[in-house]
């Protein structure tokens, strides 16, 4: 079956087969947060982004190949409720942004900043830092080489805006200029955007919205 992004909390994960990277999606918690499970294909070296929650649930996916590392893609804590126990039972190094890091209660092993690169076997995903919904959120791009680019966008962008900035002008306003010049401006209308909750959507899709999010002012 084709990949359609949709997925529900107790159910099965989604699985999107790339030519070099198989990303299986999974729904956890009372959140209903969205967590990935990204393998190489080359290797099969994993890398999961978000241990939201329920730990038994994301061990079960990862399996027995283990995994590399667990990007946090920002501080709030529906994004990290089983990061302990997944970092415990794996081994895995952590990674989250470099000034989101203080507020994740697990260690940072590699603190993400703007460019830098998470690399797994022969994948290489680049971090975006993007300022507002938290002072450090990170999307990660994987630019795959023989099709269009992936956007892995934690809380920063959903189908229909940006993500919530609680009310403060000036976060919206930082966080929707970084989404504009560091993701709409980079990548094309082919991008596929995973976000931490909910369904999937492409650049292209959100793209004729932007000066209506900006009016809006969330």
């Amino acid at each position: 079956m084709s990949y359609t992004g949709k997925v529900t909390v107790g159910g099965p994960a989604d699985v999107h087969e790339l030519a070099d990277l198989i990303i299986s999606k999974a729904a956890v918690g009372p959140m209903d947060n969205n967590a990935y499970l990204l393998r190489c294909r080359a290797t099969g070296e994993q890398l999961l982004i978000d241990a939201a929650n329920e730990s038994g649930t994301l061990l079960s996916l990862i399996g027995a190949d283990g995994i590399t590392g667990v990007v946090t893609t920002h501080r709030h804590g529906d994004h990290w409720q089983a990061l302990a126990e997944v970092v415990e039972a794996t081994g895995a190094h952590t990674y989250a942004g470099r000034d989101d890091a203080e507020g994740i209660p697990v260690p940072t092993d590699v603190p993400l900043a703007d460019g830098d690169t998470v690399s797994f076997g022969a994948v290489r995903l680049t971090a975006r830092h993007l300022v507002g919904h938290t002072p450090g959120s990170v999307a990660l791009v994987y630019d795959d080489p023989h099709g269009h680019p992936h956007l892995f966008t934690g809380d920063c962008l959903f189908p229909g805006g940006v993500g919530n900035t609680f009310g403060n002008r000036d976060h919206f306003v930082s966080l929707l200029h970084d989404v504009e010049t560091k993701l709409f401006a980079e990548l094309p209308d082919e991008t596929w955007v995973y976000p931490g909750h909910g369904a999937d959507t492409t650049l292209g899709a959100e793209r004729p919205h932007l000066a209506e999010w900006r009016e809006r002012g969330w």
